[in-house]
């Protein structure tokens, strides 16, 4: 069923209330719109699957609470964690990620595909994977496949969750759970020294990166304007491949792809021209990551660490960066007292 009326809502907030279980899933446009919305919300509860559209004009403010009373299947929830957060201001209280049940029981393919090919034996369609989500009507193909992203969950989450409790794991995923909600309902602060910096950017002169910052300005401004996403506008390599032309001063228009038409065209060279006119006392700085040399005590400390986990991972059979990242084991060498609260309580008894 499709939600899109004020009339199906009230009829459906119910069943949600009552329901045993909740699965959910989300669609956005990020691939065709910017900056991205979400423009679906895919539920599936003991009696059906539902497709509630927030592009109807729905008001959803009662369906939130009714959501949040419950678990909530998920797979791989960070994205949609983040997506709930940043469109309705939603951070549910428990989930159930199925993807990361499924790592920690070792599985290496952990795709939703994969995951229900292997256990449920059924072949899931992909095609509509990057399907520009805000378009209506819905396909017949894209509400069958945005269907599929909850159907499927519960039976599932039902194997995972015994095979967790059987290998004595499911604290793990409990508290893996809890720090993911933790992390997502945090809105990560911009950083205007950086948030320009693009892949490549580290390799200009500093005036090239007073150029590619403007040049960075420019391509926000227009992808705000034609509401696309802004690698439409101009991808990475050009915008530094200009940047380094004009700041060496040599000729940067040729540079310009030719799919940007003349008004377009006009403002990029516009914001260029505003990039090289920076003083040198305001260009950019290089931003250098400051690491000291680890002494031969921390060195041997990060050598044992390393090898406790890896150990432990290969007796578990999971990914060893699970349990630890190679930061977090570096962090952890030079202090144990101070950065071990930083791991979760399994990871740390793992590494003790």
């Amino acid at each position: 069923m499709v939600i899109a009326s004020t009339e199906k809502l009230t009829e459906f907030l119910p069943q949600l209330s009552a329901a045993e279980w909740v699965a959910l899933d989300t669609e956005a446009d990020s691939l065709h719109a910017y900056p991205e919305k979400l423009c679906l919300l895919q539920v599936s509860l003991v009696g059906g699957d539902y497709l509630i559209d927030p592009l109807s004009r729905l008001d959803l403010t009662a369906f939130w609470p009714e959501l949040k009373k419950h678990q909530i299947l998920m797979h791989g929830s960070d994205y949609d964690l983040r997506l709930l957060r940043k469109n309705h201001n939603f951070v549910p209280d428990r989930i159930f990620d199925t993807m990361l049940a499924s790592r920690l029981l070792g599985e290496k393919e952990f795709g939703l595909t994969n995951l229900v090919g292997k256990f449920l034996g059924v072949t899931l369609d992909k095609g509509s994977q990057k399907a520009d989500w805000s378009r209506r009507p819905l396909t017949p193909r894209m509400e069958a496949y945005a269907r599929n992203d909850t159907h499927y969950l519960k039976a599932l989450s039902d194997i995972l969750k015994n095979q967790l409790i059987e290998k004595g794991r499911m604290a793990w995923l409990e508290e893996s759970c809890a720090r993911l909600i933790a992390e997502c309902a945090i809105p990560p602060e911009p950083e205007p020294d950086r948030v320009w910096r693009i892949k490549g950017s580290h390799k200009l002169s500093r005036a090239g990166l007073a150029v590619v910052r403007s040049i960075w300005h420019w391509r926000e401004k227009e992808a705000l304007q034609a509401n696309r996403p802004p690698f439409f506008m101009l991808s990475y390599e050009p915008m530094a491949a200009i940047a380094e032309a004009a700041s060496e001063n040599r000729p940067f228009q040729e540079l310009i792809p030719r799919h940007i038409n003349s008004r377009r065209r006009e403002s990029l060279i516009e914001a260029v021209m505003t990039g090289l006119a920076v003083p040198a006392s305001e260009w950019p700085d290089y931003i250098r990551n400051h690491s000291r040399r680890q002494t031969d005590a921390e060195q041997q400390r990060f050598q044992d660490l390393e090898q406790k986990r890896n150990k432990r991972a290969e007796e578990l059979v999971i990914d060893p960066t699970l349990i630890a990242s190679r930061a977090t084991l570096l962090a952890l060498s030079s202090d144990w007292d101070g950065h071990q609260k930083e791991l979760m309580k399994w990871q740390r008894d793992l590494l003790s």
